[in-house]
């Protein structure tokens, strides 16, 4: 017999960051039925460094896809 598996909890990530005095997705949040606090995470230093990484990383991807058309690219 397989047991339920039960979650106390999502991590929700934005797709942009948003300013700290526009509480308006936090409000939506926090009015969802079961949801019980709602804590803001602060961007810092090594988020922003990560999206530049990823960011350049999909875009040389792209470059070398157009350039050299579809291959082994590892």
């Amino acid at each position: 017999m397989a047991m339920t598996v039960h979650r106390a909890g999502y991590l929700v990530v934005l797709a942009n960051d948003i300013r700290e005095d526009d509480d308006t997705v936090l409000t939506a949040l926090r009015m969802i039925k079961g949801v019980k606090s709602v804590v803001p995470v602060e961007a810092d230093h090594a988020q922003v460094i990560a999206r530049a990484r990823l960011n350049y990383a999909w875009q040389d991807a792209l470059r070398r896809l157009a350039s050299d058309g579809p291959g082994d690219h590892a």
